[in-house]
């Protein structure tokens, strides 16, 4: 989902309260604060010398300890209203993926996508999924079998005459 998606989704929904649901069947409490947004631009090489460049909004949610008995979401909103007073400082860049960094004690910290959303008469549900990391230069390195776990076995990209790294 992109940044400009997210926001409209808010101002269809405002009236809404507003749920993060960051792992099947487990949300962000109640007692949660967007605590920044940061505008990323990500300009990366891979291990194959292949280049790319992508822009993120990065929405970082906290958990505050002193409110742990919070039962009262944030609604869409007050999330709305948020964003676009940080947009009126540093404007969003509107097609940039949106992410959510969040943790807990049971969770580590991660930047989490929109995977999904539902909704009901009362609550906007943002489903979020970590995103695990991939070699984007599978074909240069070799890499043909994405299916099984490589973690103990060499990594045949790795050699010097490979091309990658």
């Amino acid at each position: 989902m992109n940044t400009s998606e997210f926001l409209s989704l808010l101002k269809q929904h405002q009236n809404k309260s507003l749920l993060f649901e960051y792992t099947d069947g487990k949300f962000v409490g109640a007692n949660y604060h967007i605590t920044e947004i940061k505008n990323i631009i990500v300009d990366s090489v891979d291990c194959g010398a292949g280049t790319d460049f992508w822009k993120e909004t990065i929405v970082q949610l906290w958990e505050s300890p002193t409110e742990k008995d919070k039962r009262e979401f944030m609604s869409a909103y007050k999330a709305l209203a948020i964003l676009n007073k940080v947009d009126g400082i540093k404007p969003m860049v509107r097609d940039a993926e949106i992410k959510f960094e969040y943790s807990n004690s049971a969770f580590h910290t991660a930047q989490l996508f929109v995977n999904d959303y539902a909704m009901d008469e009362q609550a906007l549900v943002i489903k979020l999924s970590v995103e695990k990391t991939d070699c984007k230069a599978k074909e240069t390195c070799g890499i043909t079998d994405t299916s099984k776990e490589t973690i103990n076995q060499p990594a045949a990209c790795c050699t010097p005459e490979s091309g990658c790294c």
